[in-house]
């Protein structure tokens, strides 16, 4: 790590607090190599994100958009707005993969490279999505943003009809025009030392231009480098930075040309993922003796003897080999193939950590024809020798860009003089560069930050309001719809409110107020024995009673509804009630030695990755002061869930809850007593209520229950042989199923488990109600699958075969005895 104060203080501040940090800095300050060490031993969970797919590459991430998904044009999110529904707004619904959402929940930090390029809009877009998966209060979600760049450097590319839309909600278009990194008052910290440049004049010609301040003395020391040769003439050694692509393309191309020597070409292997827009060098790189040449990366070999930028001379090559030759230097380079990595963040199965996974590869020499680039390409590159040809500067910053590439004035050479209209400098940008420096942080803000965040974090660890918030919510749920829903939970909630809740709350207040007297006395967890024994002791308690005294209550909570909307909100409140407390255990156990704010930072981040319990489960019984005979009522609810998939009707229109567990605990065996039963009208009673009776029968027959009689009332089995018969012979004389439904007034299920009933005693043939090659295709796979559901088997079957082919080929398998299906 470079040693100078503003770039200790800026890794401390992205290290040991939670505060956004913009890291700006003159050319050749050492931004990158911040970033890539901060990247090589990293304590939060990180990952980097940078405007254009070759910045990405070369900072070692993935571009802006393809992690976010965000459209390409304006970005008006409803915060930006205030509009409930902002028309082609390109608000996002994108679907985040599973591994995607882990990554966002589980991140610390956001590295975005090259930020100067970046719009405001995209930058409150990144903040919509990381609400949307994070906490939705808190800007950018509460994750930490370190925002690396240079505003002096190039700006973002905006269109005139994108700022139209744009500029009724925004001051400026730079990124610090931002609503959500305004409300997150940033630390900027800017670095001072130039490690790119020596000479002390020609550092102050820079600052002048990059402040806007050009004297006229500056001005005539930089034009007595005017050498209008250099741009047409020999210019060995010398690489021309242009404004626009077509000319240097123009001049690497009539350069080429003369030489006489023969040409060879080079095609780049790519493998997997790499768009060609992405390309880190030429895909067909084309070249011959003589030809001046750029280096692309960085020698990733022991020997080190090129970088990223350095120009050298083509000496000898042949199909396999390139050699060139760096003239100042008289050493000679055998040039290797190198690798550039298109990756794609994702999550280590096992140790969940944040990992880069290569999705692509491109392979080539890492060379360029180098007479000439455009400004915009050399950004963060350094020429030993430069012609800058700067006299169409069309941009903020271009000249600036361009001046700066050079390690001094000596090598350093205009094609033409340059005027005050050259250097163009956003007075915008000046203003909030000198605010920059206006309001530069030192290590009383650091201190302050740093304890700032580690309250937040045990405040986070031993705070209960938000529990409190949801059982409240939960209780207003079950008030307002106290008739649809049943269970447990209006005489349970009310325990946990009172005592356990405002006991950990008084507990955790107290504790609270200790700890912030402790961080005013200036001591910290992780270095005042003290203050970690108490956090040790805190934690224990808490967790104690969370598992011995809270944990019995929940695990006994039990409730139901007919009513979906209901239920669903239910399950919602409920599952985050249990995720509030089993995430609340594991950052207990995480401190149960002591606080190390790296291990507590990783189980926070962990915890998002994991399935989260449910208080309810979906197979629970009922217990017996609920319903006195809880297995029959289990019986009831399949009954009628199989129904409404038959017929598609919704549950609660069959038979409702409240009037199953009425059956479960009185046991009605005749029609009288089931009509007496709450919710079973005459309607109801006509068309389930055999079926009804038929599962209580059953029940009561195999549990040597005694069966209620009715006095004068006929047994329900004679009413069944009774209806069952009415069917038949109503079948027998020509009426379909449909037709005797209708007659009957009962539903067509009913109407086919009454001729399934004669199918199983042989009345009935099986080919007069489902087709023999039907039976043949529907017999083996119930056979085979007798233990699965009867949906399960449909399922399996096809659309073609129906409820109904399913019963009745089930019934006469019964006849046949090949499977038991009781």
């Amino acid at each position: 790590m470079i040693q100078n104060p503003e770039i200790d203080l800026a890794r401390k501040f992205v290290w040991f607090t939670n505060r956004n940090v913009f890291l700006t800095g003159k050319a050749g300050t050492g931004k990158t190599t911040f970033l890539q060490n901060l990247k090589s031993n990293p304590v939060k969970r990180m990952i980097v994100i940078a405007p254009t797919g070759v910045a990405a590459i070369n900072a070692g991430g993935v571009t802006i958009h393809s992690f976010f998904q965000l459209p390409f044009g304006p970005i008006l999110t409803k915060r930006v707005t205030g509009a409930a529904s902002q028309p082609n707004s390109n608000e996002r619904l994108y679907r985040f993969s599973k591994t995607k959402i882990n990554i966002i929940r589980s991140l610390d930090l956001l590295v975005i490279d090259e930020i100067s390029m970046v719009r405001a809009d995209i930058l409150d877009g990144i903040d919509d999505v990381l609400r949307r998966y994070r906490r939705p209060e808190l800007p950018f979600g509460g994750v930490q943003l370190l925002l690396i760049g240079d505003l002096q450097q190039l700006p973002p590319v905006v269109k005139k009809e994108e700022w139209e839309l744009l500029k009724p909600y925004y001051d400026t278009f730079y990124f610090f025009s931002s609503y959500a990194l305004a409300k997150s008052k940033p630390v900027n910290i800017e670095l001072k030392t130039i490690f790119r440049q020596r000479d002390e004049d020609f550092i102050r010609v820079l600052n002048e231009i990059r402040d806007d301040k050009l004297t006229p003395a500056s001005l005539k020391k930089l034009n007595k480098q005017y050498h209008p040769s250099y741009l047409n003439g020999d210019n060995d050694g010398y690489i021309i930075l242009t404004t626009h692509n077509a000319g240097a393309e123009n001049i690497n191309r009539q350069k080429l040309a003369k030489l006489n020597s023969k040409l060879y070409s080079y095609d780049a292997e790519v493998q997997g993922d790499f768009a060609p827009y992405n390309f880190p060098a030429p895909a067909k790189l084309q070249l011959k003796e003589g030809a001046q040449v750029m280096f692309l990366k960085n020698d990733s070999s022991f020997r080190k003897q090129y970088y990223n930028g350095k120009i050298g001379v083509v000496t000898e090559l042949n199909k396999e080999h390139i050699e060139v030759l760096f003239p100042e230097e008289d050493e000679r380079v055998d040039v290797q193939k190198e690798e550039w990595r298109n990756i794609q963040y994702t999550i280590h199965p096992e140790t969940k950590n944040i990992e880069e996974k290569e999705i692509g590869k491109f392979i080539q020499y890492p060379l360029k024809l180098a007479w000439a680039i455009t400004i915009h390409k050399s950004q963060g590159l350094t020429f030993e020798k430069a012609v800058i040809d700067a006299h169409a500067a069309f941009a903020h910053g271009q000249t600036y860009v361009a001046l700066s590439r050079c390690k001094s004035l000596e090598g350093l050479r205009l094609s033409t003089p340059l005027s005050t209209d050259a250097v163009i400098c956003d007075p915008t940008v000046q203003h909030f560069n000198n605010n920059v420096a206006a309001h530069e942080p030192d290590g009383q803000e650091f201190t302050r930050s740093k304890r700032a965040y580690q309250l937040m974090l045990l405040n986070e660890l031993f705070d209960f309001r938000t529990i409190e918030k949801l059982i409240s919510q939960l209780l207003k749920l079950l008030n307002e719809n106290e008739g649809s829903v049943q269970g447990n939970l209006k005489a349970k909630l009310p325990e946990l409110l009172k005592p356990h809740l405002l006991h950990l709350k008084d507990v955790s207040v107290k504790f609270m107020k200790q700890c912030e007297r402790l961080f005013q006395e200036n001591k910290y967890p992780e270095t005042d024995v003290f203050f970690n024994e108490r956090i040790v002791k805190a934690s224990k308690y808490f967790k104690n009673y969370l598992e011995n005294d809270w944990q019995p209550v929940v695990g006994s909570l039990y409730y139901e509804s007919d009513n979906t909307a209901v239920l669903k909100s239910l399950d919602e409140l409920s599952d985050k009630i249990t995720e509030f407390i089993t995430h609340k255990k594991i950052f207990l156990t995480s401190v149960a030695k002591g606080f190390e704010l790296e291990k507590y930072l990783r189980s926070r981040a962990l915890v998002h990755l994991e399935e989260p319990e449910k208080i309810r489960s979906k197979e629970k019984a009922l217990t017996d002061t609920d319903v006195t005979h809880p297995k029959l009522y289990q019986q009831l609810k399949a009954w009628r869930y199989q129904l409404s998939n038959e017929s598609g009707v919704a549950l609660y229109s069959i038979v409702s809850q409240k009037s199953l567990r009425l059956i479960a605990n009185e046991l009605p065996t005749t029609i009288k007593q089931l009509g007496s039963i709450h919710g079973i009208g005459k309607k109801k009673l006509t068309q389930h209520g055999e079926d009804i009776l038929e599962v209580v029968k059953g029940y009561c027959h195999r549990n040597n229950i005694p069966q209620r009689k009715d006095n004068g009332q006929p047994t329900v089995g004679n009413q069944k042989e009774n209806t069952k018969q009415i069917t038949f012979d109503l079948y027998r004389q020509g009426m379909d199923i449909p037709t005797i439904s209708e007659t009957r007034g009962l539903t067509q299920g009913t109407i086919e488990r009454h001729l399934g009933y004669f199918i199983q005693h042989g009345e009935l043939e099986i080919t007069e109600l489902v087709p023999e090659e039907k039976v043949n295709t529907i017999a083996p796979l119930i056979e085979r699958n007798n233990t699965r559901s009867l949906t399960e088997i449909k399922h399996l079957a096809g659309e073609e075969v129906t409820y109904a082919d399913l019963h009745f080929v089930i019934n006469h398998l019964k006849r046949m005895k090949t499977v038991d299906l009781s």
